[in-house]
C-alpha cells in the first residue's frame, strides 16, 4: 500500500469514535534484548491537520526506513506529543519476562504496558459482569466508556488481551498511527540496544540490535551468552552450529 494511503486508512477506521490508537512492537525475532511496543493516539483533527496532509507521506513501516529517517520522524513525533496534538507511549517486556511468558505473552505484556500508560483497559470495556444479589445469576451492566477510541494493532488478533481491538496483517504498512507506533518502538529499542552494547561489549549489539546475524552467532560461540540473551532462542537458532549441551556449559560459565 502506498504511503499516501496510510492517512486515508485511518480516516476510515476512526469513523464513529473520537480517536484511534495504533499499536505495534519490535524485537520479537531477536535473540537478545527486550520486546518493545508503542501506542500512538490520533484524532480526526490531527488526521486532517496540515502536518498529516503535508508530512505524513514520509511515514512508513519502520523496517522500510533508514535509521536516520526513523530518528528524524521520532523527533517530529516527540514535538507533536509535547504540543498535545498526538499522544504516544511505549512499553517494554524484559528478557526474563520473555523466558517466563514466551515471546507471544511478552509481546502482549509490552503492548498492554504501552496502552496502560495512556488509558486503563477498563476505559474500553463495553460491558461488565456484576453478581446479582438476589439470585445466582450474573447481570451484564452496560456503562458509558470513559474513552471513545478504537485500538488497532499490527498482526493477528490477540486472544485474552484486555483491550478490545482490531488487527491488521501488515498494519504498519497500512495505517498511519500503527506505522508511527512502529517507528517509536523501533527507535526506542535501538537506543536500548546501543546502551546494552556498552554494558556487554563484544557482541555487536549496537550494530545488529540483537538479531541473529552471522557476527552475533559467532560472538556467542566465541564468548558465550550474556544476561540479555534469550536462552530458548539461542538453542533454536544455533542448533545446527553448536550442541545444546555446549550452550548449557556457556550459560553456566558466565
Amino acid at each position: 500500500m502506498k504511503r499516501r494511503q496510510l492517512r486515508g486508512f485511518d480516516l476510515k477506521q476512526i469513523n464513529g469514535v473520537s480517536s484511534l490508537i495504533g499499536v505495534d512492537e519490535v524485537g520479537r525475532g531477536a535473540f537478545a534484548g527486550p520486546v518493545v511496543a508503542a501506542a500512538v493516539v490520533v484524532t480526526r483533527e490531527f488526521l486532517e491537520s496540515r502536518w498529516a496532509l503535508t508530512k505524513s507521506g514520509r511515514v512508513n513501516d519502520s523496517k522500510q526506513l533508514t535509521a536516520d529517517q526513523r530518528e528524524e520522524l521520532w523527533q517530529e513525533f516527540d514535538l507533536l506529543c509535547r504540543q498535545g496534538r498526538i499522544h504516544a507511549h511505549y512499553g517494554v517486556a524484559s528478557v526474563g519476562e520473555i523466558e517466563q511468558h514466551n515471546i507471544l505473552g511478552a509481546t502482549k505484556l509490552a503492548m498492554r504496558r504501552a496502552l496502560e500508560a495512556i488509558y486503563p483497559p477498563e476505559a474500553f470495556e463495553p460491558e461488565r459482569t456484576e453478581p446479582d444479589l438476589f439470585s445466582s445469576l450474573e447481570v451484564r451492566t452496560k456503562f458509558q466508556p470513559t474513552v471513545s477510541a478504537r485500538v488497532i494493532i499490527d498482526g493477528l488478533a490477540l486472544r485474552g488481551f484486555p483491550y478490545p481491538h482490531s488487527a491488521f496483517v501488515h498494519g504498519d504498512a497500512r495505517s498511519l498511527c500503527i506505522a508511527m507506533a512502529s517507528i517509536i518502538a523501533k527507535v526506542t529499542r535501538d537506543r536500548m540496544m546501543t546502551e546494552m552494547d556498552a554494558r556487554f561489549p563484544g557482541y555487536g549489539f549496537a550494530q545488529h540490535k540483537g538479531y541473529g546475524t552471522e557476527e552475533h552467532r559467532e560472538a556467542v560461540l566465541r564468548i558465550g551468552r550474556c544476561a540479555e540473551h534469550r536462552e530458548m532462542f539461542l538453542r533454536k537458532l544455533l542448533a545446527l552450529r553448536v550442541d545444546p549441551a555446549q550452550m548449557d556449559f556457556l550459560s553456566a560459565s558466565e
